[in-house]
């Protein structure tokens, strides 16, 4: 087994078991908690926490109960975006991480207002358990209009709209926003909090960034070669709603190719640290390769 693998399997059940505890005790509405759990107690790979958690070890930091709230409050925010995109405003989709949306569970305005409680109840966990306005300052940057909104407005702006659709700096904006910063934010809180050298903070920050921009490339190809069941997700939907994306763009070789070229550059910017862990995560692209 990998350290990677090994780390992913001893930590991944904690953060569950974190999370399905806190959704029940933390909220005093028995409903809107059932509602909220249901989105982030689905599955999902825990990817952002996981990445949190792995720069605390590489940089040495323990892992403590502490530690685990602040993971556990990323899992909220994003579990709260992946709600709102899926709402028939947005993506419309049918099915996340294998089950029915939230609003095709419990109706649009319940799917909303689960998602508007997620976002500032994980925010309330980092900021409880690090007592770092800096920390706080990060994650808030990364997911509001110079960050993931940002990113999700342009992804809408750029639907059937053929003004965008070779405009590859927008793409990359578009896709970076929507998708890389909470990724960059993930890792960037793990430095502040595990007070990393300035070398340290500039290896890891560029290994995020180069991470977060190949995540979405990789999602983009699991639309095109992974099935609804693989994915947990519809798939194939992209051309057909007239999406504009890195895959649109360079069609898929090419976008294999780009993706092969990130990883090796993710790589390289883990050089000199101890990266068996973080270098692990970038096994992930393999499947669509």
């Amino acid at each position: 087994m990998t350290a990677f693998k090994y780390f992913q399997e001893n930590w991944t059940p904690v953060i569950n078991k974190y999370l399905e505890k806190h959704l029940a005790d933390d909220i005093d509405d028995q409903k809107i908690s059932q509602i909220m759990s249901y989105s982030v107690m689905a599955g999902g790979k825990r990817l952002r926490p996981l990445l949190y958690l792995a720069t605390l070890n590489t940089l040495g930091r323990k892992i403590d109960d502490a530690e685990i709230q602040i993971a556990c409050g990323i899992e909220l925010i994003h579990t709260y975006s992946l709600i709102h995109d899926d709402l028939p405003a947005m993506d419309n989709d049918d099915y996340r991480r294998g089950c029915l949306t939230s609003h095709k569970k419990w109706g649009e305005a319940e799917a909303i207002l689960a998602g508007d409680a997620l976002l500032p109840l994980g925010i309330e966990w980092i900021a409880k358990a690090s007592n770092s306005a800096e920390m706080v300052t990060i994650i808030t940057k990364a997911i509001g209009p110079n960050g993931m909104v940002g990113g999700q407005y342009l992804d809408i702006d750029s639907t059937n709209n053929a003004s965008v659709a070779n405009d590859s700096k927008y793409i990359d904006k578009m896709e970076w926003l929507k998708t890389g910063c909470l990724i960059l934010a993930s890792v960037q809180i793990g430095t502040v909090r595990a007070n990393a050298t300035d070398i340290e903070k500039v290896k890891l920050s560029d290994f995020a960034k180069v991470f977060g921009r190949a995540y979405q490339i990789y999602d983009d190809l699991v639309d095109v070669v992974e099935t609804s069941q693989e994915a947990g997700k519809a798939t194939h939907k992209d051309k057909e709603e007239g999406k504009n994306n890195t895959l649109t763009l360079l069609g898929i070789d090419q976008s294999r190719q780009e993706l092969k070229a990130l990883i090796k550059q993710a790589k390289d910017d883990l050089n000199g640290l101890d990266s068996d862990i973080l270098g692990g995560f970038l096994d992930l692209y393999k499947k669509v390769l």
